[in-house]
């Protein structure tokens, strides 16, 4: 079957991408794993090392041949138990190195893959991005080494994606962990106007490391900045610098996209297994926040009340409160957040 062209003829900012797509594939020279400034990484993340060795999901899937990056970490003292980490929008399955670590340590068997459009996986000219679609590929994963059953936690979008993993898979799905989810508020119905694919394209090559850096010291930290933070900039600044700029942007604002149309918090009452919400409480993300109205603007993203509203809605939840922390207190407060985890994770047996 033909491809589809993702563009129609008004849409001029899409129509320069598919020119350049071909040099997408050249990957960019290597770089330490410490992610030094102004490195520079190929569209599937060329360049940057992961904590543990990566191994690579084969499949087809909207009749392209994809692939999905992931690390499969066994712990010396098995427990029996599965987490599979679910990483963000602007996070990639390296940065649960901390998490991994820890769960490794007490246990578990830790699988964590980075999706399709992010990191090193593969990076398709047009695909139809849904969080079933995501769901179902990690599925597929899973499946293909032995997985049937787990505890699947998330992180922002990866919250996104690992409630629409339990809707779709409650029988697999031991436990939930949602990390600062996103998609706790429904951000069209609250007014944020739709940029569409074009603008978030627009946007997404415009990105670099200082614009990262100020976003994630504001929101993921809470003002606070610490050095062990930088090699994330950096990991996604190099894509952007890298010769796959045009393909990584072009594949983010489709996942934009996804984002803000396909809220779960309307489903939130029918989860069915137990979940544990851990939650910073200073965190002020939503996604397109910048563009609405101030006085819709100041209302959105209020995790303080947005945790509890959530906890309030799924049968089984357990809330923590992480006073203090923003939206990644897996990174901010490495110690507070793992233990919280582990006395959760034990909890939902």
């Amino acid at each position: 079957m033909p491809a589809l062209h993702p563009c129609r003829a008004a849409m001029t900012a899409c129509l320069s991408i598919f020119p350049l797509l071909a040099s997408a594939a050249a990957p960019a020279a290597a770089a330490p794993a410490t992610a030094s400034v102004e490195a520079v990484y190929g569209p599937e993340l060329e360049g940057f090392d992961y904590p543990y060795p990566v191994q690579q999901y084969r499949f087809t899937s909207q009749g392209v041949a994809l692939h999905m990056a992931y690390m499969d970490v066994k712990p010396d003292r098995p427990n029996g138990r599965t987490v599979v980490l679910l990483h963000g929008k602007n996070f990639c399955a390296a940065t649960w190195k901390a998490s991994i670590d820890a769960l490794k340590e007490a246990g578990y068997r830790v699988v964590a893959p980075d999706q399709v459009g992010f990191c090193k996986s593969s990076k398709p000219e047009h695909y139809q991005y849904s969080f079933q679609q995501l769901a179902a590929n990690t599925r597929g994963l899973l499946e293909s080494i032995g997985v049937k059953q787990a505890t699947v936690m998330g992180h922002s979008t990866g919250g996104m994606l690992a409630v629409r993993y339990g809707l779709l898979y409650p029988e697999q799905t031991e436990q939930l962990v949602l990390a600062n989810p996103i998609g706790l508020e429904d951000w069209k119905a609250l007014g944020v106007p739709s940029l569409g694919v074009d603008k978030w394209f627009e946007r997404e090559l415009a990105t670099n490391a200082d614009k990262i850096r100020a976003y994630e010291k504001s929101t993921y930290y809470v003002n606070q900045w610490k050095p062990e933070y930088e090699p994330w900039v950096q990991m996604l600044a190099g894509m952007n610098r890298g010769p796959g700029k045009r393909l990584v942007a072009w594949n983010s604002a489709l996942l934009y996209d996804m984002i803000y149309t396909q809220p779960v918090v309307y489903e939130l009452p029918l989860l069915r297994m137990p979940v544990l919400l851990l939650i910073g409480t200073k965190d002020t993300t939503a996604i397109g926040k910048d563009a609405a109205p101030a006085e819709v603007r100041a209302k959105l993203g209020n995790y303080a009340e947005l945790g509890k509203r959530a906890a309030s809605a799924i049968p089984k939840a357990t809330l923590v409160e992480l006073d203090g922390m923003g939206h990644a207190p897996q990174m901010q407060d490495p110690a507070v957040f793992h233990a919280a985890l582990l006395k959760g994770l034990g909890a939902g047996r």
